[in-house]
């Protein structure tokens, strides 16, 4: 069985190092080819995520990248049709929700190939949000189903998605949580040379167009921030200090800069932090799994059961919405991480069974 896997940003990559560790594993069975659409150019964005998760070099590397939705979105479709006419794969393998899943599905399907997406089922229910788009399309085109939670197997079975495709498999994130998450401890020395100890600091990440491409809402966010009485350590996308310097929004003291990391630095980061405060989908589910408390500075997420447990306090981008969660959640009950919300940590052997069995 040949499966062809289009990946093209970093959530993506983590993802797809735990279903290609499990198809490695069943080799004899089957066969898998990498597409990066090259969405995450950047090295610090891309390839360092390839070299320290182990994940298999891509047999294909588009150079899409750096475009318009609309731009992205239509390069990859030609690039990817070409290498699915070439492969003739028995299945396409898409994960999340970017300008990569998208292309990967439309090409595919209008060649008639099977198409299995992981993380389906994610609804935030705005449709301003290029990603809201990209997984509801992904989603009503695809024949496998490979979902996160039960939340997300109700939002597809409310749009009449037939119940025969959706195979609920838990999130493969925390799959990587827990293989990940003993070695960083080992392997990293982040924390002692960036000079700050465990448990007295707040990790943010600030990246979302919705948020950094607003003046109005970046501001907010920042003096929401303000009020951290300890040090807060920003690990700065590229997009959010383009729009910092466009804007001319100056950053408190409180706040210190660092380049991006990579995922296994950004794990001991969200480990030893007091708060997590994030407009990421992925670092919500992290903070989760290592037991963190986390302010979502977004108006609606995707990971509502996240809200609904306690764990996760959703702010917007209101000023003091951020200064009262930043408060509130120091009293979050640390009994409420115990709850297996997102599967038991074998969710890539389950849909490398899932595909051997459908060929």
């Amino acid at each position: 069985m040949k499966i062809i896997t289009i990946i093209g940003a970093r959530p993506q990559f983590i993802k797809a190092a735990v279903v290609s560790r499990a198809m490695r594993l069943r080799s004899n069975e089957i066969t898998e080819l990498i597409v990066h659409t090259g969405q995450h150019f950047d090295s610090n964005m891309s390839d360092i995520f390839f070299e320290e998760l182990d994940i298999p070099k891509p047999d294909f590397h588009l150079g899409v990248g750096g475009g318009s939705h609309g731009q992205n979105t239509g390069r990859m479709l030609e690039k990817i049709e070409e290498v699915l006419l070439q492969e003739k794969p028995d299945y396409v393998l898409v994960y999340g929700d970017t300008d990569s899943t998208l292309a990967g599905t439309l090409a595919a399907v209008k060649l008639h190939i099977p198409v299995a997406h992981v993380e389906a089922g994610l609804r935030s229910f705005n449709r301003k949000m290029p990603e809201e788009i990209n997984r509801i399309l992904t989603d009503h085109a695809s024949d496998l189903l490979f979902t996160p939670t039960i939340t997300a197997v109700k939002n597809l079975n409310n749009e009449g998605i037939d119940a025969s495709k959706i195979k609920q498999v838990g999130d493969v994130m925390f799959d990587a949580a827990i293989f990940y998450g003993d070695k960083v401890e080992q392997n990293s020395s982040l924390l002692k040379d960036l000079g700050i100890e465990s448990k007295k600091y707040a990790l943010v990440t600030l990246h979302r167009a919705e948020n950094v491409d607003n003046k109005e809402r970046l501001s907010s966010i920042i003096k929401g921030l303000d009020a951290y009485s300890n040090q807060i350590i920003l690990p700065l996308h590229p997009r959010t200090k383009k729009m910092l310097q466009n804007f001319e929004i100056a950053l408190p003291q409180n706040i210190k800069i660092i380049d991006p990391v990579g995922y296994l630095d950004m794990i001991l980061l969200e480990k030893h932090a007091d708060i997590i405060a994030t407009d990421s989908g992925g670092v919500q589910k992290e903070a989760y799994f290592h037991k963190v408390p986390c302010i979502t500075m977004r108006d609606q997420t995707e990971w509502i059961e996240l809200v609904e447990h306690g764990v996760n306090i959703l702010t917007g981008a209101d000023t003091n919405a951020i200064i009262d969660a930043l408060r509130k959640v120091t009293t979050i009950d640390s009994a409420l991480f115990d709850e297996p919300l997102y599967g038991t940590g074998v969710s890539g052997n389950d849909i490398v069974e899932t595909l051997i069995r459908k060929k």
